[in-house]
Order: C-alpha cells, then sequence, then structure tokens
C-alpha cells in the first residue's frame, strides 16, 4: 500500500511539473486569462471591491514606466537570468542585523509570483517562485517578461496594470505617462496598497526622486535597447 501511495504521489508530482512548464511556455504568447494569482486572490479576500485592468501591448506604454520599473526595483533586470545574486547576498546580509526584511526580488521573480502563486512568505512558496522563475527566463523574452510585469502588478486597492494605474491616478493613458509620472507610480510600487502616487508621503517622493535620477544614470530609454 505504502509503495502504491508512493508511485501516486510521484506520477502526481511530475504531472504537476510538467503543467507547469506548458502553462509558462503558453503564456509566451497568450496573455493570462483571468489576470494573474494575485488578482484572484484578493478578489477573494475583498470580493465586493471592484477590479480595474486594461492590458496594454508593450509597444502602447510608454518607455518613461518601462525604464522607471526597471530603475526602481531591478536594474540587473536585461543581464542576469532570473536572479540577481549580488542583491541576495546584499540582502542577507542587511536582514541578519536589522529588523527591517530587504527583499531582492527580480522583476522576472515577481512575474512568476503574481501570475502563478499565492502572496505569502514562505519557503516552499520560494522555491516553487524559482522553478517558475527559470522557465519564465528559458521561454519568455525579457520584453515579453516585462510587458507581463506592467500588466498584472498591482497598483493599488483593485487596481492592476499600468494602464488602469494611469487613468486612476493622472487621467492618462499609459503611453502618455511623463517621467515624473512614471517615477511616481513606480516609486510605490513596495507598498501599492498603502502608498499613493497622486498625494505621495515625503518618503514616497523621496523614493521617486531617486528613481528619477536613477532613469537617468541608465540612460533612460536607450537602456531599454538591452532588453533586445
Amino acid at each position: 500500500m505504502l509503495k502504491r501511495i508512493l508511485i501516486i504521489t510521484k506520477k502526481g508530482i511530475i504531472g504537476l511539473m510538467l503543467l507547469s512548464i506548458f502553462a509558462t511556455l503558453i503564456m509566451r504568447w497568450v496573455n493570462p486569462p483571468f489576470g494573474s494569482m494575485l488578482m484572484i486572490e484578493r478578489k477573494i479576500m475583498h470580493w465586493n471591491t471592484p477590479q480595474q485592468r486594461i492590458w496594454k501591448d508593450l509597444d502602447e506604454i510608454s518607455d518613461n514606466i518601462k525604464i522607471a520599473v526597471i530603475a526602481s526595483e531591478d536594474q540587473h533586470f536585461p543581464t542576469h537570468w532570473g536572479f540577481d545574486f549580488k542583491a541576495i547576498r546584499l540582502a542577507l546580509d542587511h536582514n541578519q542585523n536589522s529588523k527591517k526584511i530587504k527583499g531582492a526580488s527580480t522583476i522576472t521573480q515577481q512575474v512568476a509570483k503574481n501570475i502563478f502563486l499565492w502572496p505569502s512568505r514562505s519557503w516552499i512558496r520560494k522555491g516553487i517562485e524559482s522553478w517558475f522563475t527559470l522557465w519564465i527566463e528559458l521561454f519568455w523574452s525579457k520584453q515579453r517578461i516585462l510587458e507581463l510585469y506592467l500588466n498584472c502588478a498591482e497598483w493599488g486597492e483593485g487596481i492592476f496594470g499600468i494602464e488602469a494605474a494611469s487613468q486612476h491616478y493622472f487621467n492618462v493613458s499609459a503611453s502618455q505617462l511623463t517621467s515624473q509620472q512614471a517615477s511616481l507610480l513606480a516609486a510605490v510600487l513596495p507598498n501599492p496598497r498603502r502608498w499613493s502616487p497622486i498625494t505621495p508621503s515625503e518618503r514616497v517622493q523621496k523614493r521617486a526622486k531617486w528613481i528619477h535620477a536613477q532613469m537617468r544614470n541608465l540612460g533612460n530609454n536607450n537602456y531599454l535597447k538591452k532588453l533586445k
């Protein structure tokens, strides 16, 4: 009986692994039909809160917000394979000496988490996130990863994706975002349900200024050529 249970379990695990690989591969071309697992989780927890999300292809999105989120979240995005090991080492050193936990997730890891997984922190979830991250980097282009990130990121209570965020906060399309607006939107990403880009706290303003400076240091639009 135990041997039979082990065989069934083994087959189940292999089946789930193959299914996850297929799902990752198909999303190279197909947009997520139900948004993301983060959107589903938020809807379950806050079922009476309407959700705003409007899909935009990458070429319909301002370069300003593309470079802003890279400057803010993952400056080595064009060159790494899903993991920024230098940032991980720095985060580990910081967390050993500080009560405030610092993360080191790349844009690819955040895409893996938001689309396929649940938002809580655990080593099991982190391991599964790493699995998806590897396949995303293998199957998708950097442009596709950034496109999914911008369309599935949370920018406030019930606000998902850069088009919904642009319209909600600035009454413009994502294609029209200025560098200042983009830096403010990128500044709230670590805590989008508590921070606002239109009524920014002093902390958000400082972070937005830093992001704006980093955008210039990276070369603004020229930096995006590294994604090709």
